[in-house]
C-alpha cells in the first residue's frame, strides 16, 4: 500500500473507491474529499492538506439537478497545477451513502446533506426539543440511504429521571432499535461512551434542530479529553460554530460532520428507508388480504386489526401513513416534473429542427 493511499484511508478511502476511480480511468493522485461547500468554491481534502477548488464547466453543463452537484463527504477527482489557487473537479465518485431532505419550499426538489457518511447520528434535546414524529422521519431518511443511525438524548440534566426513561420507552414501543445514548455536557454523562464509540476512519454526521446542543457536542469533541482537531477547519477559529456543513478530522483518526439546526426534514421518495424503519408494521402488512392494501380502512387489514387490539402504538401508525403518503407524492410529483422536463426537452428539439430546415 503507498503512503498516499494510507493517508487517504485516513479520510474515509476504501477499495470500493479505488475502483470507481480506475473505471472512470482517473488516478488515485487527482482524488480528494470535499470538506465543505461555500457557494460556488468547495473545500477539499486529501493526504497532504486542504486547498479549494471549483465545478468545471463541462461538469455543471451535464450534471444540473441539486443532488447531482457535490456535497460535505463526497470524493472527487480534481486536476491542479502545482502553482494553480484553485483545482478543477471534474469527476464525482458514485455515493456509498447519502443523507438527504426535500429542499425547503420545493416540491420535487432534494437537497444533499452528506454523503459516504457510515454513521448518521440523529441529536435530540429531552427537555423541550423531543418529539418520537420527527426521530421516525429521521431515521427513514438515514435507513434510505443506507447509513447506520443512532440517537443522543442531550441535556439530560434538565428533565427528572421519569421523563428521559419515559422518553426511552416511547422509542423502544414505536419499534426503534438504533443504539440510544443519554448525554450531558454539563454533567459529563455519555461523553466518554461517544468518544470511545467513535472510531478511526469512519465518518460520522450529526444532525438535529437548533439548541439541541450539536455545536457543545463537537466542541468536545474537538478540544475535550484525549480528542483534538488536526486543523481541518478552514475558519482558524478556537471554537467551532455551526455556520455550514464541514467535515472535521479529530484526533482520534474519526471524522465527523457538523450540520447547522434544520427546522423542516421532509422526506422524499423513501419507500426502502420506510420499510426498514417500520419494520414491526411491515411484518404485519405481509399478512393482510390485499397485496395493495393502504392499511386505512381495508377489510382484512392485518396491520388495522393490530392497532385496535392494541398490539400497535396510535401515534407509531398516524406517522407511518403520513411518512407514506408524502413519499408517495413526491413521486408522483417526481415523475410529472420530469416528463414536463421530457416534453420541454422535445419541443425545444422540434423548434431548433424547424429553424434549420430539417
Amino acid at each position: 500500500m503507498s503512503n498516499k493511499q494510507s493517508e487517504l484511508e485516513k479520510l474515509g478511502w476504501n477499495e470500493r473507491f479505488e475502483r470507481l476511480a480506475a473505471l472512470q480511468g482517473e488516478s488515485i493522485e487527482t482524488v480528494a474529499r470535499v470538506a465543505a461547500v461555500d457557494r460556488d468554491q468547495l473545500l477539499l481534502l486529501n493526504d497532504t492538506g486542504t486547498f479549494r477548488a471549483k465545478l468545471s464547466g463541462s461538469y455543471l453543463h451535464h450534471h444540473r439537478r441539486p443532488e447531482e452537484l457535490p456535497c460535505v463527504g463526497d470524493w472527487v477527482c480534481v486536476e491542479k497545477g502545482l502553482n494553480d489557487d484553485f483545482g478543477l473537479i471534474h469527476t464525482v465518485l458514485d455515493r456509498r451513502t447519502s443523507l438527504c431532505r426535500k429542499a425547503v419550499g420545493g416540491v420535487n426538489e432534494s437537497q444533499m446533506i452528506a454523503a459516504n457518511i457510515d454513521y448518521v447520528i440523529v441529536v435530540q434535546s429531552c427537555h423541550y426539543d423531543f418529539n418520537l414524529n420527527r426521530l421516525e422521519r429521521y431515521l427513514v431518511m438515514i435507513m434510505e440511504g443506507g447509513a447506520t443511525p443512532c440517537v443522543l438524548l442531550t441535556k439530560t440534566d434538565l428533565v427528572e429521571p421519569d421523563v428521559l426513561t419515559a422518553q426511552l420507552s416511547q422509542i423502544r414501543a414505536a419499534g426503534i432499535t438504533a443504539p440510544v445514548l443519554p448525554l450531558s455536557n454539563m454533567t459529563g454523562e455519555g461523553i466518554d461512551e461517544l468518544k470511545r464509540n467513535l472510531l478511526p476512519g469512519m465518518t460520522y454526521c450529526f444532525v438535529g434542530s437548533s439548541g439541541v446542543g450539536k455545536s457543545t457536542i463537537i466542541n468536545e469533541l474537538i478540544g475535550g479529553g484525549s480528542l483534538e482537531t488536526q486543523g481541518l477547519s478552514a475558519t482558524g477559529e478556537g471554537k467551532h460554530t455551526t455556520v455550514r456543513r464541514e467535515l472535521i478530522l479529530l484526533g482520534n483518526g474519526a471524522l465527523v460532520i457538523d450540520n447547522p439546526g434544520m427546522r423542516e426534514f421532509g422526506i422524499i421518495g423513501v419507500e426502502n428507508g420506510i420499510g426498514r424503519s417500520f419494520v414491526d408494521i411491515e411484518a404485519l402488512a405481509s399478512s393482510c388480504r390485499y397485496r395493495d392494501c393502504t392499511h386505512t380502512s381495508e377489510p382484512g387489514c392485518a396491520v388495522l386489526d393490530a392497532l385496535s387490539a392494541g398490539e400497535v402504538d396510535e401515534e407509531h401508525y398516524k406517522n407511518y401513513t403520513k411518512l407514506k403518503a408524502e413519499s408517495e407524492f413526491y413521486q408522483m410529483s417526481y415523475a410529472e416534473k420530469r416528463k414536463k422536463d421530457r416534453d420541454f426537452g422535445k419541443y425545444i428539439k422540434s423548434v431548433k429542427n424547424d429553424l434549420r430546415g430539417e
